[in-house]
Parts: structure tokens; sequence; C-alpha cells
């Protein structure tokens, strides 16, 4: 053996080694270096708006119609209006929806808090919008549709970021973009868009940390041969971390399940960051990280989402007297009346009141939600073991027995026309997606490559915990939050499909066709449901061509 050769196989762990059949592994600083660089910075952009833009206009475009209250918009649109003029959510009037309908607002609300039982973050945006658009469906939807635009654009820079191709970030960016859940739930003023885009703000920051903090590792490495000894540098300030807290608090103040990703991401970063140490030469990674890199971050996404939280209830905490003026004995939970005192006086004190106030408030909450919901029952209510598969979609709106010339049906015999707007997945992307989830599974384990671990955490996280309440009526279109997980799976089984041959190879071509035919049949079969999403004209025969299951009546 040559001399050279000897020299490299017994430097540093951050030195070039090779496998048995001579392949080249990379060296721990070599992975430390981004895994995509804009070679043209101006086109990776203009491309990933480009595509942005193109989702923001399917979401806008008659964004107004169908003019009614959706499912539970009937609930949000009205909460918001109040949230954002009062303060805090109030009751409202019999009939005050076919009054808001007719632009009649005047007397609908009353002074009588509401007993809300999810947090106010999404219901501020919803309110946001109705400020700036009015009491009306546009004015009601618009941060939904905004924020589902949002949503393709940090999908493709998280694709891009993880899989080291801008290609298939922009590929990731077009697979949401067509995807009939995430269409429809940006055109509706629910909550569980917003829940989906926090989320997925959250895990982006927390992958940016992973390459941040390996990045900075590897310069710190950098004057000692490429390794670091005993435990390594404390890094303390880590701003991506930070954002991820914040977008963590925000989640959790749209809706409380976000907690189970928080939890489990959270033990990804400390995987990630004792692997990063590992890399670099620490022994007893695991054990170092979970103090020096684990501890410290409990105040970045434990303390700060939970002060971003208790902030996000700002409105009720002012308002707290009204509440439990009006709410000292709910049906849910116990008398207020009996540990609450209303004669506090200043600032501390009275912020003290509000805070134990606002706590037995959430017990109330919470025992709505785990004892008042197991004996109801919803026709639309779907086991969640057969989201991903697309098991029961949600019909939010139909329009039946459009006679014939009416709206320019053009039904024949005895034939009538409808409309409909569904909570569907477009099941080509859906089912694609759920078998690459099942590659990442067996990819992570195999390959032990920390990219489908997202993939896998991801997806298990957002729709497992949800087995515990199969009971109750929970719906697909939860299954929002999970569908980034899926796509990222997808895309990164299209690589494979791909191949990493050179540009102009056989295995390259016959990759690049099934990759893309695949792609396209995604969007064909968006398209071909489009009337569906978007409350389109339809005879019965076109729309039972839509509907491919009985269960998806």
């Amino acid at each position: 053996m040559a001399r050279a050769d000897v020299e490299e196989e017994t430097v540093s762990v951050t030195t070039l080694s090779r496998t048995a059949q001579g392949d080249r592994v990379p060296t721990a600083t070599e992975r430390a270096k981004p895994r995509a660089r804009d070679l043209d910075p101006v086109i990776s952009w203009a491309a990933t708006l480009g595509i942005t833009f193109i989702a923001a206009f399917l979401r806008l475009q008659d964004l107004s119609k169908p003019s009614s209250f959706l499912f539970d918009e009937t609930y949000y649109a009205k909460d918001a209006w109040s949230l954002v003029h009062k303060g805090y959510v109030s009751g409202y009037v019999e009939g005050a929806d076919t009054k808001i309908l007719a632009g009649d607002l005047h007397g609908l609300w009353t002074n009588d808090p509401s007993m809300v039982v999810h947090p106010e973050v999404g219901k501020w945006l919803i309110g946001l919008g109705e400020l700036i658009f009015g009491m009306d469906p546009s004015g009601w939807r618009f941060a939904p549709a905004i924020v589902g635009s949002l949503m393709v654009f940090v999908m493709i820079r998280l694709a891009r970021r993880v899989t080291g191709s801008t290609m298939l970030g922009l590929v990731a960016g077009l697979l949401m973009t067509f995807d009939g859940l995430q269409l429809v739930l940006s055109r509706l003023a629910l909550l569980d868009i917003f829940q989906a885009f926090f989320v997925l703000c959250a895990v982006s920051c927390l992958v940016a940390d992973r390459d941040w903090f390996r990045a900075r590792l590897a310069r710190l490495a950098a004057d000692t041969n490429g390794t670091l000894s005993g435990w390594g540098p404390r890094v303390l300030w880590r701003p991506w971390l930070l954002a991820t807290g914040v977008w963590w608090g925000l989640a959790i103040g749209t809706k409380w399940s976000s907690i189970f990703p928080l939890a489990a991401f959270g033990i990804l970063f400390w995987l990630w960051s004792s692997g990063a140490r590992r890399s670099f030469g620490i022994r007893w990674a695991w054990v170092k990280s979970a103090l020096i890199d684990a501890a410290p971050a409990l105040l970045y996404v434990v303390v700060l989402p939970l002060i971003v939280y208790v902030v996000s209830w700002t409105g009720w905490l002012m308002h707290a007297d009204v509440y439990e003026q009006h709410l000292s004995n709910t049906q849910y939970g116990p008398y207020w009346g009996s540990y609450i005192k209303t004669d506090a006086h200043g600032f501390f004190p009275e912020l003290f009141q509000s805070l134990r106030s606002l706590w037995h408030y959430h017990h109330d909450v919470y025992t709505f939600h785990t004892h008042f919901l197991n004996d109801a029952h919803h026709v639309y209510q779907s086991n969640p073991l057969g989201w991903l598969v697309l098991n029961r979609p949600v019909g939010v709106d139909a329009q039946l027995d459009i006679a014939q010339g009416a709206q320019g049906c053009d039904a024949t015999g005895s034939e009538t026309c409808l409309r409909q707007v569904i909570l569907l997945g477009t099941p080509a992307l859906w089912w694609f997606a759920t078998i690459a989830f099942l590659w990442s599974a067996v990819c992570w384990i195999g390959k032990r490559d920390w990219r489908y671990g997202i993939v896998v955490v991801g997806v298990l996280v957002t729709w497992l915990p949800w087995l515990r309440y199969d009971d109750r009526p929970i719906f697909s279109y939860y299954a929002i939050v999970i569908e980034p997980f899926l796509i990222l799976g997808a895309v990164l089984l299209l690589g494979e499909i791909l191949g990493r041959a050179a540009p102009g190879t056989r295995r390259r071509r016959i990759g690049a066709i099934a990759a893309g035919a695949i792609v396209v049949t995604i969007a064909v079969n968006f398209a071909w449901f489009w009337p569906i999403y978007t409350d389109g004209l339809l005879t019965e025969s076109e729309w039972m061509q839509r509907i491919w299951f009985s269960r998806w009546i």
C-alpha cells in the first residue's frame, strides 16, 4: 500500500475514507456543507415564486363561491369577526348566517362570551381577512388562501434543502399545488390549514438548524484537523431553533394536536445534534448532547412556544372578567365562582387572576373534547386508519337537482345537474405518497438516511395519535398536517426513480420518463377532480365518474 494511502486511512474521521468497494465516503466536514447550491439563485427563486403564484391563483380565483357558510365556517367566521372587534369571542343571535350573507351585520353579536373549544391564532388570522375585505365569504376565506399558497413556498424550500435538488424542490411544490385536499382547505375558513402551515414552518426551521449546527461545528473543528475533543463546543445561540419555537407556539395556538409533532421532532433534534457531534469525533455524543444541546434547547422548543401560546390568548386574558361573569358554570366543567375572585386590582394581581381563570377554562375545554364528544356522531366522520388512502372524504357543500337549462345545466334525458365541494385529496398523489411513506420507512432503517426519518416521524406523529379518538367525530381532512411529510417522501422516491446516473444515459432517460409520468398523472388527476373541488356544475353521470367508491358519497 502506498504511503499516501496509509496516511489517508489513518487521519481523523473528517478525512476521506473508502468502502470495501472503493467508493468515496464523504467526510463530516463535507456532509456539513449545504446539499443544494444556487448556481443561479435568480432562476431558483424565480421558479419558486412562479409555482407559488400558480398556487395562489388557483386558491384565490372565485374565492367567494359558494356564497354561503360551508361546514364549520359558520362557527369560525363569526367567532373571528367578534374576536377582532371585541377582543373575545361572543355569542350571536338566531338567524345570524342569513343576515350576514344578506349584508346586514347590525345587532348580530351579543356581549355574552362564547365557549370556544379551540385556541385563537387561526381565528385571529381569519378575522384579519375579514377586517380587510369585509364580513363575507371572500373576507373569511382570504387568510386561508394566502396561508395555503405560502405552504407551497415553504414546501419547495424544505424539499430542496432535504434533497439537495432545486428540481425536486419545485416538484414538491407542484405536488402540493395539485392536491385537492390542500386546495379546498385553502378556500375554507377552517383552522386546519393554519395548523399545517405552522407545523411545516417549524419542521423546516428545524432542518435548517440541523444544517446550520453542522456547519458551525465544521468551522470550529477546522483548527483542530477536523476533529473535536471532550464535549465539543457549547452552541447556545441557534437562530433557526428560535424560529422553530415561534412556529411551534403558533401551531399549538391553532390546535392542541400540534403538541405531538413538537415532542417527536424535539427528540429528533437531540438525535441530529448528537449525530453531528459524533461525526466530528466526540465519544458518548448522545449523552453529552442531551446535556449540552437538548437541555438548553428546552428554552427554544418548550418555554418559547408556551410564551407564544399564552400571548396568543391576550384578547381573552384582557376580558377574563367577562368570561367569569357569564361562563362561571359551564356544562363542561366546574363552577368557577368557587375559586375565582373578581376583586383583584393592579397589573400583576389581575394578570395572575386572568391566567388562573384561563387555566380553568382550558380544563373545561379539555373536558369537552375528551368526554362530551364520545357519544356524538357525524355522517362524514372517518376512521383515521384509512386517511392515507382517502377512505372517507368530507362533503362541505352540495346543490342537488339543478334542473336542465338552469345555471347552464346541459343534462339530457331524466338527468339533472349538481354542484359539490368535497374535501378529498388527489387520489394519484395520496396513493403514490403512501407507497413512498412505506419506502421511506425501509430506507430510514436500511440506509440509516436521516432524510427519511423526517418523513416517517412526521407522518406517524401527525397520524397515529388520532387512533385514540376513533370513537368520536374526527374527519379525514385533519390529515392535511400529514400531507407535507407524505409529499417529502414522494419527492425522495421520485429522486430514487430518477436515479443518480449522468444526464443523457439510458438509466437517466428511463428514470426521467417514469418520474415525469407520475407527476403528470397527478396533475391530470387533479384536473379531473377540479369541478368537485370548486363547486363546478356537473351532470349526475359526470359526477358519478368522479365518485370512485360508495364511501365517497
